[in-house]
């Protein structure tokens, strides 16, 4: 995933929330200009290039409170992204914002 086109698209105003997304930001309280400001400051955490549902990532940012968020997006085929879900990473699925807990791991 370009994450830099990403960014730019974003930057544009030209982006979706699928309806899990949106119930996901919800339920979190989370703000559109949170993910925004997550997005175009983070880092791709993970590569769905080969995805059977077709090809996404999961994208690690800051909120404007200085939470983490993961942001899983894709682009659509307008070349619109197209946000997926989004969440705070906590335990027991994450170790930290960045690490993944291990499949039956501790």
């Amino acid at each position: 995933m370009d994450l830099e086109k990403v960014k730019r698209k974003i930057r544009q105003g030209e982006y979706q929330f699928s309806h899990h997304a949106e119930v996901e930001r919800e339920n979190e309280s989370v703000t559109v200009d949170d993910i925004k400001t997550a997005v175009i400051n983070g880092e791709l955490l993970e590569d769905y290039a080969h995805d059977p549902r077709g090809a996404s990532c999961l994208v690690l940012g800051m909120m404007n409170n200085g939470r983490p968020l993961h942001v899983v997006l894709t682009m659509l085929s307008l070349d619109v992204v197209l946000f997926i879900t989004v969440y705070i990473p906590t335990l027991p699925k994450w170790l930290d914002p960045s690490t993944r807990r291990p499949k039956g791991g501790f």
